[in-house]
């Protein structure tokens, strides 16, 4: 099992950066696929990436292709979506989430993630 705790949200103006770290919690980290997903208010929860235990193998919407890159550092139980050219579109709550399965690396369902954060708030302002 595995709690994760996103970090790192705030303010940032239209074509800034910003990077989200996840701390994952549990001995067992390295066996799980991490994902990050949003949240804007009215909105469903949709996909923005994931990864692989390893990190070998990743997955983004098309709608940060280019623009964000996840990766994960096993030894620190922690993975990180380094966002940049932030765009209004991009306010929303992010969060993390730990699933078993690496199929969930391409299926972007919420429904495949095991555990989810509390989630952290990003806001781009224009």
């Amino acid at each position: 099992q595995v709690q994760p705790v996103e970090s790192g949200g705030g303010l940032v103006q239209a074509g800034g950066s910003l990077r989200l770290s996840c701390a994952a919690s549990g001995r067992t980290f390295n066996n799980y696929a991490m994902g990050w997903f949003r949240q804007a208010p009215g909105k469903e929860r949709e996909f923005v990436a994931a990864l692989s235990w390893s990190g070998d193998t990743t997955n983004y919407a098309d709608s940060v292709k280019g623009r964000f890159t996840i990766s994960r550092d096993n030894a620190k139980n922690t993975v990180y979506l380094q966002m940049n050219s932030l765009k209004p579109e991009d306010t929303a709550v992010y969060y993390c989430a730990a699933a078993r399965s690496t199929l969930a690396v391409f299926t972007k369902r919420t429904t495949d993630y095991d555990y989810w954060g509390q989630g952290t708030q990003v806001t781009v302002s224009s």
